[in-house]
């Protein structure tokens, strides 16, 4: 399955992606899809999509690329400098409602975890880098 230009997973793959950002986001997931104008069940895929680049990313130094707000065994947030969801935009092919959606799901973890993220500024983009979760539990 082809999930942008130069990037290519099998259809399980993708499927399990799907399952874990479904899993670790959960509520998140439907309070964004609820008021944006795209289907959960997109929200889930573009989701699915990030995390899948964003494990490539991490293995090319993407926690060099911003400030790391919380990092476990599990899960990495950070903070990224330049165009993360811009350049996710450009590489899925994804209509700006979709990136705009998957940021937010984003942006409402770190805050759930951070606090008050009054200092965030749009020159910044949020990510969850999930390592792994255990879906089962």
């Amino acid at each position: 399955m082809k999930i942008a230009q130069n990037q290519e997973v099998e259809f399980d793959e993708f499927s399990r992606a799907c399952d874990l950002v479904e899993a670790y986001f959960g509520e998140m997931i439907d309070d964004v899809a609820l008021h944006a104008p795209i289907s959960r069940r997109q929200l889930i895929a573009v989701l699915a999509r990030a995390q899948l680049s964003g494990r490539q990313f991490a293995i090319d130094g993407l926690t060099e690329q911003g400030e790391i707000v919380y990092q476990s065994t599990n899960e990495t947030l950070l903070w990224l400098d330049g165009g993360f969801w811009t350049d996710m935009r450009g590489t899925h092919h994804l209509e700006p409602d979709e990136s705009r959606a998957a940021r937010e799901v984003h942006r409402q973890l770190i805050e759930a975890l951070d606090g008050d993220v009054s200092y965030y500024n749009h020159d910044r983009d949020p990510f969850v880098l999930i390592e792994r979760f255990d879906l089962y539990e």
